[in-house]
């Protein structure tokens, strides 16, 4: 029987994924040689060839990509089993570690550790913001048990490594200086919007967002200045510097600027005729599901997401 050496599958799982040696190495806190002589250790083992010159870099060979196919097999087994073995040991209590992106620390993890502190006092959840995009970077590596992403920017539900689940689909509302002709239009549209200024990030989940959800209506949105923090997009708005499309749940953090119809010099609308939305997600590592604190955390997220959807705070037309 075939020597299927853990540590080595993960090096070459994580070469499949980089690419390169170098940053395999770099990943994985290892030599360049090193990778090299693990890798060249389970080809021996296994009684295969498991990578062959591809110019200046290495490719993964077909018997390879059969050897991954089973390893991520065994990788879910093994969260399977860690997941059971911490419910054996740890009952109600153990940490959890989630990463998550800035707006959804205070609508969605803050209301769910309240919660959990309430039903669960000793399960302790640590909280790491992330990009949406460096949240699964976290998660893949270990850093992070739970991260909760947007679905644009995450991998595909049939990548092997995670198991996903929709938590909630945030509606994104318009932000218009107070005084704008627009701002009490009846049955206003995105659309109505082509020709202003509008205020989104230079890169970036957001930028992609704001810019998918315009295109859709119909216009390329001309950007005006570059934000990605909502207190600056904000002043902007207020200050008449143009227009901006807002995620509701940026509304439910603590010291958010302004809710309901708006504040300071804003006026937020709702577009009913055409609601762009943003997919947030929640993931875990695939296999990990069972672990009994960490489907507290995402029963408490679901809950927490539900409350968002039942339109706590949602700004009413002008």
């Amino acid at each position: 029987m075939a020597d299927w050496d853990i540590k080595k599958l993960r090096i070459l799982r994580t070469l499949q994924e980089l690419g390169t040696v170098t940053a395999t190495a770099e990943a994985l806190h290892m030599t360049p040689s090193a990778v090299s002589q693990q890798l060249t250790g389970l080809a021996k083992a296994l009684g295969v060839t498991l990578l062959e010159a591809h110019g200046r870099r290495v490719r993964l060979t077909d018997a390879a990509q059969l050897v991954l196919r089973h390893a991520e097999a065994v990788f879910a087994q093994l969260e399977r089993a860690d997941a059971e073995l911490l419910g054996y040991l740890q009952g109600e209590a153990g940490q959890v570690h989630v990463g998550a992106f800035s707006t959804a620390v205070p609508a969605l993890v803050v209301p769910a550790v309240q919660e959990l502190r309430r039903t669960h006092p000793g399960l302790a959840v640590s909280v790491r913001e992330a990009e949406a995009e460096a949240a699964y970077e976290l998660l893949a590596e270990g850093s992070v048990d739970l991260a909760l992403s947007l679905a644009a920017h995450a991998p595909t539900p049939r990548d092997p490594k995670f198991s996903r689940v929709s938590l909630l689909a945030d509606p994104l509302d318009v932000a218009l200086p107070a005084g704008h002709p627009l701002a009490a239009e009846p049955g206003l549209r995105l659309a109505d919007l082509a020709g202003e200024p509008w205020i989104f990030g230079s890169s970036g989940p957001w930028s992609q967002i704001t810019t998918t959800a315009c295109e859709n209506a119909g216009f390329v949105p001309e950007q005006a200045h570059a934000a990605a923090d909502w207190n600056a997009i904000w002043a902007m708005v207020a200050a008449g510097m143009g227009v901006a499309l807002v995620p509701r749940m940026a509304m439910a953090g603590a010291g958010a600027p302004g809710r309901g119809r708006g504040g300071a010099g804003v006026v937020l609308r709702v577009l009913h005729a055409d609601q762009p939305r943003r997919h947030v997600v929640a993931a875990v590592r695939r296999g990990s599901e069972g672990a009994p604190g960490l489907s507290r955390v995402l029963a408490a997220l679901r809950q927490a997401a539900a409350a968002q959807e039942r339109g706590d705070g949602t700004p009413q037309p002008a």
